[in-house]
């Protein structure tokens, strides 16, 4: 990570150190809990398993949502010698809150959307891949289109402004997301940035795109 990323991710680190929750590691829905299984390597070279946790989750009541962070990196390529990464994911994860992106890196997460949640546009600088697991949601994106997507379905977004709904009234929906920092984002000469939307105040800015 560059001295500039280490300065915002340091700003970051202070900003969800002191931020407020509605619940940390309570699941709120009642889809499956997860447990997150990691592997290593012995003195021989041997695959090992090196630990299996319960996904911890964040609830944000007001924007309707829940999310656990599954795994994070925070260098591209990732460093899997002496098991760097795993203790980079530990550390930020300890923290509370993960960004919804991490400079230089990538989130896994799942995000639990509520019955009838009404979602929030925004953007990150980021490539997206979102991934279905249980229920229904509604891609709603900023020209004004809508795409229903059900268990199975994936979206590719690439820096996209978007809101995402769960229209059922009775069921939770599961979101499994992939997101990946990347270069900034110019259309027509425009540079278009981060922009939380409704989550500023709950979710910590991602502090990738100060280049």
């Amino acid at each position: 990570m560059s001295a500039v990323s280490s300065i915002h991710f340091a700003a970051v680190v202070e900003w969800f150190d002191n931020m407020t929750t509605n619940g940390i590691n309570k699941q709120p829905s009642p889809l499956a809990p997860s447990t997150i299984h990691i592997t290593t390597h012995n003195a021989s070279g041997q695959a090992t398993l090196h630990s299996s946790e319960q996904a911890k989750w964040t609830a944000f009541t007001d924007l309707k949502f829940a999310s656990a962070s599954l795994y994070t990196t925070t260098a591209m390529p990732p460093d899997l010698n002496d098991d760097a990464d795993i203790k980079s994911f530990k550390e930020v994860v300890s923290r509370g809150v993960v960004p919804a992106v991490l400079p230089q890196g990538t989130v896994c997460r799942f995000v639990d959307f509520e019955p009838n949640g009404k979602g929030f546009m925004h953007r990150t600088q980021s490539l997206d891949y979102g991934i279905v697991m249980e229920g229904e949601v509604v891609l709603e994106l900023d020209d004004g289109s809508e795409t229903h997507m059900t268990k199975g379905d994936v979206a590719i977004q690439r820096a996209t402004v978007h809101a995402w709904s769960n229209p059922n009234p009775t069921e939770w929906a599961r979101v499994l997301f992939v997101l990946q920092h990347c270069e900034p984002l110019y259309v027509g000469g425009k540079r278009f940035k981060e922009d939380l939307g409704a989550a500023n105040g709950h979710v910590p800015e991602s502090a990738n795109d100060h280049e």
